[in-house]
């Protein structure tokens, strides 16, 4: 897509916001409803560029992680988009009645929703449904590295809704700067926290506000009381669903000393009940591409090389080559085994950056407080998963450390929450989205005062004198 036609799309969707400042309840929903056609009639096709774009990421996969979802948050939408759109009535104050008050929640305008390649479809319609449904238009710029993906969006988007409502930018890395640069009424951008802060920068050109959804080192604390099989079941999957490639996946465990041999073999057969296989499992995604694979080895590379050691959770039929890590078939050789690494540091690549892929450092702690100074000495994370049974420890460890957001005794939920905020905060992104704050998040709240017929306010009116005093000082006693 040329400059051109970039900003043609934009100008078509500005004059349409402005010449159309109040979008009826009645086309919000008309839209959200051909948002769920699409997805119902066509979600296949979309399963099908995803496991062209990744390689190896069965349908069923795709349905569980990315259609489940968008089609709750459509249906969640729906329910409640009345009450969310209506009139919010507010309380006058004493001194302003018998005057009223309310909040008018009214579309900002044109939407700009920047995609990341994880999950090309739920990233992507997610924000773009919350933004319909707060009447806005929407421009979506998907990934360049999911193309077969973005593609389909493009084609599916332009077959449903007219460009001047959605439209979805395909290009590279440039049109992806030009499109940032946009002069949006918002700006929401998922991926990493360094390309959050260049979206950021061009946003802050125009004023425009933003919203950014980033990740971090999300860190996951089991307790000395807490159950291990179980724990270790919910981060295997919460670590292995999408191959570790989700920005809320469990980063690295605190684990109590000496429960380190008990966690390996629990979080193996975990593992093993989750993927019976790794090699050639639909199931299992691929690391997206062989540079992104590249990096992960490069992180356990050094690692070993700085004296942590790494141990493979593998199948029993996995090759080995000489390095020690697993070599499949070229069909498969992006589909890396899950690895546990013991004795990181924090001068490690893979304990200063977010890993987004199968590798999970194991950090062996002594007490409560080494957990709260080890999560508050790094940069704020997304999400933080705690597991055990006392309540007592686990508010202290929620008051004494800010994340983005929290499940308890399991990993990811809390992002699926129908009612919850999902968000970052810090290096982690900021700004929440989903459900009613996120209908809020891209609305704009106008307050408006109606004042009385028989208001009381000139009383306050100058010139002042005694009778002004006497009013004071009535105010100050009863206000």
């Amino acid at each position: 897509m040329t400059q051109m036609d970039l900003h043609r799309i934009f100008d078509l969707q500005y004059q349409a916001s402005r010449a159309q400042t109040d979008v009826p309840l009645l086309v919000r929903r008309e839209r959200l409803l051909r948002m769920q056609a699409l997805l119902e009639e066509h979600g296949p096709v979309l399963a099908a560029a995803v496991q062209a774009d990744f390689g190896m990421r069965s349908a069923r996969l795709t349905e569980m992680v990315e259609m489940l979802v968008l089609r709750n948050l459509l249906k969640h939408t729906l329910r409640h988009l009345p009450r969310w759109s209506r009139r919010q009535r507010v309380r006058t104050p004493l001194m302003l009645m018998p005057g009223r008050g309310w909040i008018e929640r009214q579309p900002l305008g044109v939407v700009g929703v920047i995609a990341p390649w994880n999950y090309p479809v739920q990233l992507a319609l997610g924000p773009a449904i919350t933004a319909l449904a707060a009447g806005n238009r929407v421009m979506l710029k998907p990934s360049e590295l999911t193309p077969h993906t973005s593609a389909q969006l493009a084609a599916l988007v332009g077959q449903f809704f007219a460009p001047e409502e959605f439209a979805v930018i395909e290009g590279d890395v440039s049109v992806a700067t030009q499109f940032s640069g946009l002069h949006f009424d918002h700006l929401l951008f998922t991926g990493s926290t360094a390309v959050g802060r260049r979206v950021a920068q061009a946003a802050a050109a125009h004023l425009t506000p933003t919203t950014l959804e980033l990740g971090g080192k999300s860190p996951c604390i089991l307790a000395h009381d807490c159950d291990l099989d179980d724990a270790a079941l919910k981060i295997a999957h919460g670590k292995l669903v999408n191959a570790g490639q989700t920005c809320i996946a469990p980063d690295y465990v605190l684990l109590p000393r000496g429960q380190e041999a008990a966690f390996t073999e629990a979080f193996r057969r975990a593992s093993q009940r989750l993927f019976p296989r790794f090699a050639g499992n639909p199931d299992y995604a691929s690391i997206l591409t062989k540079r992104h694979l590249a990096r992960l080895r490069q992180m356990l590379r050094q690692a070993q090389g700085q004296g942590a050691h790494v141990e493979w959770i593998e199948d029993a039929g996995a090759r080995q080559d000489g390095t020690g890590e697993p070599a499949w078939g070229d069909a498969v050789e992006r589909q890396m085994a899950p690895a546990l690494v013991f004795g990181a540091t924090g001068q490690m690549q893979l304990m200063q950056e977010e890993i987004f892929g199968p590798i999970l450092p194991v950090i062996s702690y002594d007490r409560f407080d080494d957990v709260v100074q080890a999560i508050n000495a790094g940069p704020r994370p997304l999400a933080l998963y705690w597991f055990g049974r006392d309540e007592k420890t686990r508010d202290a460890v929620l008051a004494r450390t800010v994340s983005g957001g929290v499940s308890v005794n399991d990993t990811l939920l809390h992002f699926a929450h129908d009612n919850l905020p999902f968000g970052g905060v810090g290096d982690s992104g900021w700004g929440a989205y989903h459900s009613e704050q996120g209908f809020v998040r891209l609305s704009h709240q106008k307050a408006v005062f109606v004042q009385s017929r028989w208001s009381a306010a000139s009383l306050l009116y100058p010139p002042y004198g005694a009778r002004f005093d006497r009013i004071m000082g009535w105010m100050r006693r009863w206000l």
